[in-house]
């Protein structure tokens, strides 16, 4: 329901309708307090959906600042770009290399070292595509020969 008809319980009119009713009529003060009551309602109600609508927004957003000379690793969507980097198909990686962090420009946007090789990718990322490289011994696998 939108807020005009639960304030004054009938549709909106556009200007062009209003003078053909002809009716003017003085409100009471009781009637003037239900309005108010109503009206206070109608924004606790809206402060409420905006609130939880404000939560959830805020469950996917992460503070994430590095540090310069920082290793990260760069996700790459594959419907886009993933061509670029020599691999296709269905087990292409999402996220790719351990990229240094060159400079931080701006609040959410760092360059990294990238190689030579895509050239056509511009070498400044958003902080939403970048994760943070942790390294771990366990993970390195060893050549069996």
């Amino acid at each position: 329901m939108a807020p005009y008809e639960a304030l004054y319980e009938k549709k909106c009119r556009s200007p062009i309708c209003w003078d053909i009713e002809g009716l003017r009529q003085l409100e009471g003060p009781e009637l003037v307090q239900q309005k108010v009551d109503k009206i206070q309602t109608i924004k606790k109600c809206l402060k409420a959906a905006q609130d939880q609508q404000k939560s959830y927004a805020n469950k996917h957003c992460r503070e994430m600042e590095y540090e310069v000379g920082e290793k990260v690793f760069l996700k790459v969507s594959p419907w886009r770009g993933i061509l670029r980097f020599g691999k296709k198909g269905k087990l292409s990686p999402r996220y790719i290399g351990q990229y240094e962090i060159l400079e931080r420009v701006g609040p959410l946007a760092y360059p990294l070292a990238l190689p030579a090789e895509p050239s056509q990718i511009h070498d400044v990322f958003h902080v939403s595509l970048l994760r943070r490289y942790q390294s771990d011994p366990s993970h390195i696998l060893q050549n069996r020969r």
